[in-house]
């Protein structure tokens, strides 16, 4: 009976642990982002991969798979917030018209699924993913207009996400790795070096 009510004690502990600390897969600002929503988008990825032949595709597995969807979602995140204060918005019906466009270049709804595998998005996360290149596409036409040559869009569209995440300050659950600050990035824990200090915890 003691052993039965030591595992419950236990259980309960971890429960609340997780719920308190370990829930948070990362935060952007006063953003955060959920381990559930990150796993999530591993278990779809995974569930699709099943359904196609990737037998041709290099696919990130283990840690770097988990580290691959950590990264989708803060830079989602990043950019929505560059958006938000650049006053760029994205429509439904912008991302319903770039849906279509992408799955006729991949042959349909039927290609979609292993155009989707191929990429490393989760099927779930396909509008997210959208957005986030119409947000880049309006950001490159409005960096291009204000005089920006054409070869330095991304290195500018880049900085605008590094600055960004200075403002809002980024942390990163270290089961997925650290914060490269430096380059708006997740790198894993292991070689991120000195020049990189672990997320805040």
């Amino acid at each position: 009976m003691k052993k039965v009510i030591s595992i419950a004690a236990i259980s309960a502990a971890l429960l609340l642990t997780g719920c308190s600390q370990v829930s948070s897969a990362a935060t952007v600002g006063s953003v955060k982002i959920s381990q559930a929503t990150v796993q999530s988008s591993i278990n779809d990825i995974m569930a699709e991969r099943s359904k196609v032949d990737s037998s041709q595709m290099q696919l990130e597995v283990g840690e770097d798979l988990n580290r691959s969807q950590m990264r989708f979602h803060v830079l989602s995140e990043l950019l929505n917030k560059v958006a938000e204060k650049l006053k760029i918005t994205v429509s439904k019906a912008e991302i319903d018209t770039r849906r279509a466009s992408i799955t006729e270049q991949v042959g349909g709804e039927a290609g979609l699924p292993t155009a989707l595998v191929g990429a490393g998005i989760a099927a779930k996360d396909f509008d997210l993913y959208l957005q986030s290149i119409i947000i880049s596409d309006k950001l490159s036409q409005g960096l291009e207009a204000s005089g920006i040559p054409a070869d330095q869009v991304g290195t500018a569209i880049q900085r605008l996400v590094v600055d960004i995440a200075k403002e809002n300050k980024v942390t990163i659950n270290p089961r997925y790795g650290v914060w490269d600050a430096a380059n708006a990035d997740v790198v894993p824990v292991d070689s991120a070096g000195s020049a990189v200090t672990p997320s805040d915890k």
